[in-house]
C-alpha cells in the first residue's frame, strides 16, 4: 500500500495554499522562492499539494538565496515511480520532499511528504545528488548514501533487501568533491580527478570494462584528470581537464555521442567535441556548453527534447544555433529546461502535464522554445526529476 502523504495544515487547504504559492510571471523578479511545476502526484513539487502544476509555484519555505543545489530524483506516474527532490542549503544541511517508498527522503521513515523537511542530523554537506530511488551526499570528502540498496547502489557492502532510511557511509572513499546518482548506480569524482562507481552494472554504466554489479566503489580505468561529471539514468559523462568529454554506459539512443548505438562498459570519446565548458546529462539526452557559449546536444530525441528541429535520435553532437546565453540545462523523461543568463527559464519537448511550465500542455515544434519564467526572474539553475515530468528553477 502506498503510504499516505503528510500535508501541512488541512488537506482541504491544499488548493488554497497552492494558489497563494503560485505567482504570476511578472512577479518572478521579486519572488524569492525556489519554484517547481509539472507532475505532482507524490508531492514532489514541495508546495503542500498533490495537484499537477502547469506554471511555476513556490516550493514551501526554501528561498533561492539559501540554496546551493536542488536535485530531482525518481520518475513519473505509477506507484513505483517514486518522484522526489532534495535541496542542499548553503549552511550545509539538506531538505527533502516527495515520494519516500524506498526511504529516499532520509528521514527515518517511508512516509511521503509534500513539503520540504530537514534530513535530521545531516550537516556539513558540500554536494548532493538524487537518483532514481537513492541519494548521495558528500561530507568532509566522504560519501553518505540513503534510499534503496536493491542494486547495491548505496555502496555500503551491507544488506541489499531493505531500504536505508537514514544516511549511511559509503565504503572506501575519501577526498571526494562531487557525486552523481543515476538509475540504480552511483558515481563519485575524487579531488585527484579519478572517477569511482558502484551499484548496478547493466549496460556498462559503471565503466569498469564489465557489466558486473558492485557493492563497493571501484575506480573507472583509463579515465583521468576529470574536472566534472554528469550522470544520466543509465550513462555517465566526464569532462576532462583538456575540455573533452568521455562517456560510458547505455548507448541505444546515441547518448554516448560516439557515432554508435551500442552500450559501452568502458569510457569512449564523445565525437567531434572539444573546447567544452560544462556538460549536462538528462534522462537519455546529453548537452554540452562550449567555450564560445554555443550548445551541442546528442542522444534521445523522440519528443524533440534534443532541440534540433527533428525527432531523430542523434549519435553525435549537433550544435543548437537557436540557444544563446545558456547557463544550465536539466531534463526529465521527454523534455528539457534551460536557465539563461538573463534570469529566464525556457523549455522544449513534450508538455503533456505542463512540465515546460508555460501554462499549457502543448509541446514544442521545430526548434522552438517556450518560456516558463521571463527575463529578470533571477534564476540561474534548473533541474528535473530524473525520469519524470517535474521541473524546478532556483
Amino acid at each position: 500500500m502506498t503510504p499516505p502523504l503528510r500535508l501541512p495544515l488541512l488537506a482541504a487547504l491544499s488548493l488554497a495554499a497552492l494558489t497563494l504559492n503560485t505567482l504570476p510571471s511578472s512577479a518572478a523578479g521579486t519572488d524569492p522562492w525556489v519554484r517547481g511545476w509539472g507532475e505532482n502526484a507524490q508531492g514532489q513539487l514541495g508546495n503542500g499539494s498533490v495537484l499537477t502544476q502547469q506554471t511555476p509555484a513556490a516550493v514551501t519555505g526554501i528561498t533561492r538565496d539559501d540554496v546551493r543545489k536542488v536535485s530531482g530524483g525518481g520518475g513519473g506516474t505509477g506507484t513505483a515511480a517514486n518522484p522526489f527532490a532534495v535541496a542542499l542549503l548553503k549552511d550545509g544541511t539538506v531538505k527533502s520532499w516527495g515520494a519516500n517508498t524506498t526511504g529516499q527522503l532520509g528521514n527515518g521513515t517511508t512516509t511521503a511528504q509534500s513539503f520540504p523537511a530537514t534530513v535530521t542530523g545531516l550537516t556539513g554537506v558540500s554536494a548532493v545528488s538524487a537518483g532514481l530511488n537513492h541519494v548521495l551526499a558528500v561530507k568532509g570528502g566522504r560519501v553518505l548514501a540513503w534510499g534503496s540498496n536493491a542494486s547495491k547502489q548505496l555502496g555500503t557492502g551491507q544488506d541489499t533487501t531493505n531500504p536505508y532510511k537514514n544516511p549511511i557511509p559509503v565504503q572506501s572513499l575519501d577526498k571526494v568533491k562531487d557525486v552523481g546518482a543515476g538509475c540504480d548506480f552511483s558515481v563519485a569524482l575524487r579531488q585527484d580527478g579519478t572517477v569511482w562507481t558502484w551499484g548496478k552494472g547493466d549496460n556498462g554504466r559503471l565503466g569498469t570494462e564489465n557489466n558486473t554489479t558492485r557493492e563497493t566503489p571501484q575506480k573507472v580505468p583509463n579515465v583521468e584528470d576529470v574536472e566534472a561529471i554528469a550522470v544520466g539514468c543509465e550513462y555517465v559523462l566526464a569532462l576532462t581537464a583538456d575540455n573533452t568529454v568521455k562517456a560510458w554506459g547505455k548507448g541505444a539512443e546515441g547518448q554516448l555521442g560516439n557515432d554508435g548505438v551500442a552500450d559501452s562498459n568502458k569510457a569512449v570519446d564523445v565525437a567531434y567535441l572539444d573546447a567544452v565548458a560544462s556538460v549536462f546529462a538528462t534522462n537519455a539526452t546529453a548537452f554540452a556548453i562550449l567555450d564560445d557559449g554555443s550548445v551541442a546536444a546528442w542522444g534521445k530525441n523522440t519528443d524533440r527534447q534534443l532541440g534540433d528541429g527533428t525527432t531523430a535520435n542523434r549519435t553525435t553532437p549537433v550544435v543548437l544555433d537557436q540557444l544563446k546565453g545558456v547557463q544550465e540545462i536539466g531534463g526529465g523523461l521527454n523534455f528539457t529546461l534551460a536557465a539563461l543568463d538573463d534570469g529566464s527559464v525556457v523549455g522544449w519537448g513534450a508538455n503533456d502535464v505542463g512540465q515546460l511550465g508555460d501554462g499549457t500542455t502543448t509541446g514544442t515544434t521545430g526548434t522552438a522554445t517556450t518560456s516558463a519564467l521571463p527575463p529578470g526572474s533571477q534564476i540561474s539553475h534548473v533541474t528535473t526529476t530524473m525520469t519524470g515530468k517535474s521541473g524546478f528553477a532556483y
